[in-house]
């Protein structure tokens, strides 16, 4: 059954639209093996946009290799989903990836778990330790798996800003940089769910991947996709929706591609035959309501100054929250301790730096708030 309308999870087909630029751009660092960093806010779309690509341009010749390493807590940890998940999508048998990785292997003793179902993949467990094999053994696998096939590997990671948390990352860091950048026979596309931290780790010049790729920013889907898209999926259902209610829907949501479609779902459902204001008002009432529980969760631990540094934002505070006159307005405590709010905000995701100051980036979250704190 074809859903009418797609979030919290990676949308395909129908459901893309949009981004033909970013789709251009990507084919073509993946074509030319140029290592890209995508940047985004949350729930914008990166991994539906690599999935896209990475469909489009995977062949013999170029081999994509995909991963999560959100579940990862240290560094062995990471190399034992990276090279899991390297071994598994170059060789569909087991017997063809155990002559990939000989001098890889011999010195573990893998689990490996093969249904019945010949459709279903194996599952494989390495157990790679500091006692089997150095970082740079495991960080130079996908080399020597390219090598050995004679193609060129793409390695997409996915919740890359993991490895900002490892224990000693700064050391981390240094080792994959140091390895992959000498590669000729691998890129790397990586991507995470967290801005700030993804901006910190390729974008400060003290850390290691500084310039490790072409950084990518992904922009919002435009007005005109979305009309074109929203107005279909209406149409189908046997329902209208005017152009004027789907741009006001967008601007709702300040063209946040999940909450666009969770949107426009909640409208749709409200619908009998056409959207009227007092329709598209109740499904953004709902649309709040379904995520209170969350914003419930993310703030219930916030102390009285945090949430006073982000009333000052609701209030239009960007900039110049040290200066006297906005902290005695909005309780802020003393300067130095401002400086502990915005951080602390930053790191729980509540707050994230724009062009403009700080702003509070999920839009839903902003209007779940200002019935809350005002």
């Amino acid at each position: 059954m074809d859903k009418p309308f797609i979030f919290g999870i990676p949308v395909e087909d129908s459901h893309f639209i949009g981004r033909e630029e970013e789709i251009n751009r990507l084919a073509t660092n993946f074509k030319y093996g140029v290592n890209t960093v995508l940047i985004s806010p949350r729930r914008w779309g990166k991994t539906s946009l690599v999935n896209k690509v990475t469909g489009m341009t995977a062949s013999k010749e170029l081999l994509v290799v995909k991963m999560d390493i959100f579940s990862c807590r240290n560094e062995y940890d990471f190399y034992n989903v990276f090279s899991e998940a390297i071994l598994k999508q170059t060789a569909s048998k087991v017997e063809e990836w155990k002559d990939l990785a000989k001098g890889f292997i011999e010195r573990l003793a893998p689990k490996i778990s093969i249904s019945t179902d010949p459709l279903s993949e194996y599952s494989l467990s390495l157990g790679i330790t500091s006692k089997t094999h150095t970082p740079k053994e495991v960080l130079q696998l996908p080399e020597t798996i390219a090598q050995r096939k004679g193609c060129h590997l793409l390695i997409c990671i996915d919740e890359f800003q993991q490895v900002g948390e490892f224990p000693d990352s700064l050391t981390v860091q240094k080792r994959m940089r140091s390895v992959w950048q000498h590669q000729n026979n691998v890129s790397y596309c990586l991507y995470g769910s967290k801005m700030h931290m993804m901006t910190n780790l390729f974008q400060k010049k003290s850390y290691p991947f500084y310039k490790f790729g072409e950084m990518l920013y992904l922009k919002p889907i435009s007005l005109d996709a979305w009309k074109s898209y929203i107005s279909e999926r209406f149409e189908q259902e046997g329902k209208h929706i005017s152009g004027e209610l789907i741009q006001r829907l967008c601007e709702t949501v300040e063209y946040h591609s999940s909450y666009v479609q969770q949107l426009a779902y909640c409208t749709l459902l409200m619908t009998k035959k056409e959207v009227t204001e007092e329709v598209l008002s109740a499904a953004i009432e709902d649309l709040i309501s379904q995520n209170s529980s969350i914003f419930i969760e993310q703030t219930q631990s916030l102390t009285s100054y945090q949430l006073n540094f982000l009333r000052a934002i609701l209030y239009g505070v960007n900039n110049g929250f040290n200066e006297k006159e906005v902290r005695e307005s909005f309780d802020l405590g003393v300067p130095s301790n401002v400086d502990r709010l915005k951080k602390s905000l930053v790191d729980k995701e509540l707050i994230e730096y724009t062009e403009k100051g700080v702003e509070i980036g999920d839009p839903v979250l902003r209007l779940w708030l200002k019935r809350v704190l005002f």
